[in-house]
């Protein structure tokens, strides 16, 4: 991981993850794109309240502080509004003094195209569409999802970024997952068992993760700014190759739940995840009530389903 060491964090956030555009986003929906327009014009010297992802963005921005001529992270803007009605986005960035310099403006087109441009190491939108394309042309992304306890959790650890992953389809490839729905939890855990000592390909947030153990590695381990969780459905005898890959790929991970199928919300909330990524929407629902969530639209679990052939 040697090209990394002196690479900058860049994250893209959409405008809607960013802020509370619900009551925009209504206007857009019901009365039509001019509507709209005029909604954000009319309201350009109003602040937007924080979104979903506020918090996480204030944190992230909040590491460049200890070595302000040595930034580590940087936050993108893309937004699909126009720079006409994204004026008030921009105040609402100066209002709540977020240091977010660059964005781009594509006017209702998809902004996936800027991500590799930005150099950007994850996504985060509203827009599963544009959140799909990023995924598959290979770049960690996720869905926001609204979450009722996302407010609670800045206040519990004020001053440490937590992020909390899944395992398989985000951290990992989905090769096990795909045994699993094929054949069953048995056999499942019969080829973890088997291939235990072989690492798991990457999956799409291997990297993402690998730049927040880059940034781990300037503060002593009792002292970082950032701190990382594995909560996975798996559990023993499946434990052993996800330790044995983290190991492989020489990524610090924090702490690791192998929590054998049981609801993954209340550990979040132990754990006080500024943000959770998990691919699979059972999760993702059970977690957006206790912190921020971002769905992972890929692998297996998000495969249409195959329709089953007719009985002759």
């Amino acid at each position: 991981m040697s090209n990394l060491l002196a690479e900058k964090l860049v994250i893209a956030v959409s405008s809607r993850a960013l802020f509370d555009l619900d009551e925009s986003h209504a206007i857009f929906e019901n009365a039509g794109v001019d509507a709209y327009c005029r909604h954000q014009i009319d309201h350009e010297d109003v602040p937007l309240k924080p979104g979903v992802a506020f918090n996480l963005v204030k944190k992230l921005l909040a590491l460049n502080t200890v070595d302000p001529a040595n930034p580590r992270v940087e936050v993108i803007l893309l937004s699909r509004n126009s720079a006409d009605t994204g004026l008030r986005i921009f105040n609402s960035i100066q209002h709540h003094q977020l240091d977010i310099g660059r964005a781009a403006f594509t006017k209702g087109a998809s902004t996936d195209r800027y991500i590799p441009a930005f150099g950007a190491h994850l996504f985060l939108s509203a827009n599963p569409d544009d959140v799909r394309k990023a995924l598959e042309a290979g770049f960690a992304a996720a869905t926001i999802m609204s979450s009722t306890g996302a407010e609670v959790m800045d206040a519990t650890h004020p001053s440490q970024l937590r992020i909390a992953f899944d395992g398989d389809a985000v951290l990992f490839s989905d090769e096990s997952e795909r045994i699993y729905k094929q054949s069953g939890l048995d056999a499942f855990q019969d080829n973890e068992a088997q291939a235990a000592k072989q690492p798991l390909l990457g999956g799409p947030f291997k990297n993402f993760l690998a730049m927040l153990h880059q940034i781990q590695l300037d503060y002593p381990e009792n002292a970082s700014p950032i701190r990382t969780a594995l909560i996975t459905a798996r559990a023993a005898p499946a434990h052993e190759r996800v330790i044995r890959t983290l190991r492989a790929w020489n990524i610090r991970i924090d702490e690791a739940l192998f929590l054998g199928g049981k609801d993954k919300g209340v550990f979040l909330k132990a754990f006080g995840a500024d943000i959770f990524f998990d691919d699979q929407r059972k999760h993702c629902d059970s977690a957006r009530q206790h912190v921020a969530t971002g769905h992972v639209p890929h692998g297996v679990a998000n495969e249409p389903e195959k329709p089953k052939a007719a009985k002759e």
